[in-house]
């Protein structure tokens, strides 16, 4: 007996549904190209304030001071403080500011968050992930704000006051901190990910072979999942670096003005403490050109934090194992 062959036709299904896939098609298209414009149109904002910015340096007349004073030009980018009410845009204050508060950061979450998800992941038995991993993921739901006011008025003076004498309470040290425990959550929980994906027959070879559970923690499974290790680690400095509302708080120099500094112990400032700060009034800022150093250190900070996924994105690329 003749088997029939299906034509195109039918194999393209009913119009009415062909209609309805072309509708969600271009629904989803849009949504993904209104991202991508909004992305470049950030980026642009940024950049053309940036430009004009620096040619406002170059250039006072080129732009509405209401203040302006003879003298002004990129060696104001190059001084030992960030004071833009009196014109000095030191960059590279806020830049070792944010150094510190993220070295100091990643020493407290990534110890903390690596131990935290090798537990969860190796040691910790079904009931008791199903309980500790909330508690350690509360700590992401935590807004900023409440940890930058315990940095400020706990860490500050019984950590950091306590255990160094003399030094202030507000210190970068104590921002840093705070930014730690903010981040550790981050870490643990991207880490636990990468760990919980490397294949469970890996395991059982080690233990076949006689290894010990540390042993095959640390020869077997942290080296199978460095990749995604590595993106925890990436991700977790990023959100380091673009923390706001701790370092304003309990870095002590969201003011007038911010001194250069690399003593994590005296009070300083980042690129988005300052950021904060400026956009909020609080530094007295009345000049345009004030204003515009806003975008120059927003679009700094997006060069920096692109630089640092591109390149967690190669070396991902690079050592990662598929199963």
């Amino acid at each position: 007996m003749a088997v029939a062959t299906p034509q195109p036709e039918t194999l393209s299904g009913n119009a009415r549904r062909r209609t309805r896939e072309r509708a969600v098609h271009i629904i989803v298209a849009a949504a993904a190209l209104t991202s991508i414009l909004i992305s470049f149109g950030i980026v642009g904002s940024l950049l053309y304030r940036a430009i004009e910015f620096m040619i406002g340096l170059a250039n006072p007349g080129a732009v509405d001071l209401a203040e302006a004073r003879e003298g002004i030009s990129f060696a104001n980018l190059w001084s030992d403080k960030w004071a833009p009410r009196f014109f000095d845009f030191d960059i590279k204050t806020l830049l070792v500011g944010s150094i510190v508060v993220t070295i100091v950061a990643m020493a407290v979450a990534a110890p903390i968050g690596l131990g935290s998800a090798i537990y969860l992941s190796e040691y910790a038995n079904e009931r008791v992930r199903r309980i500790v991993k909330p508690i350690l993921e509360v700590l992401a739901g935590i807004p900023s704000v409440v940890l930058g006011f315990f940095a400020l008025r706990w860490i500050a003076p019984n950590v950091v006051g306590n255990v160094f004498d003399g030094a202030d309470g507000q210190s970068l040290l104590a921002a840093g901190l705070g930014v730690g425990l903010l981040t550790i959550p981050l870490m643990a929980s991207i880490s636990e990910d990468a760990m919980r994906s490397v294949p469970h027959a890996l395991r059982m070879a080690s233990a076949g072979l006689g290894a010990r559970k540390r042993t095959t923690t640390l020869s077997v499974v942290l080296p199978a999942a460095i990749s995604g290790l590595v993106a925890a680690g990436i991700v977790a400095t990023s959100r380091a670096i673009g923390e706001t509302m701790v370092v304003f708080l309990a870095a002590g120099a969201s003011g007038n003005s911010a001194l250069f500094t690399v003593n994590p112990l005296e009070r300083g400032s980042t690129m988005t403490a300052a950021m904060a700060s400026q956009a909020s009034g609080t530094d007295g800022t009345i000049s345009e050109l004030g204003f515009g150093s806003l975008f120059f250190v927003g679009f700094v900070l997006f060069v920096i934090t692109l630089t640092l996924n591109l390149i967690a994105d190669r070396f991902v690329r690079r050592v990662r194992e598929v199963y």
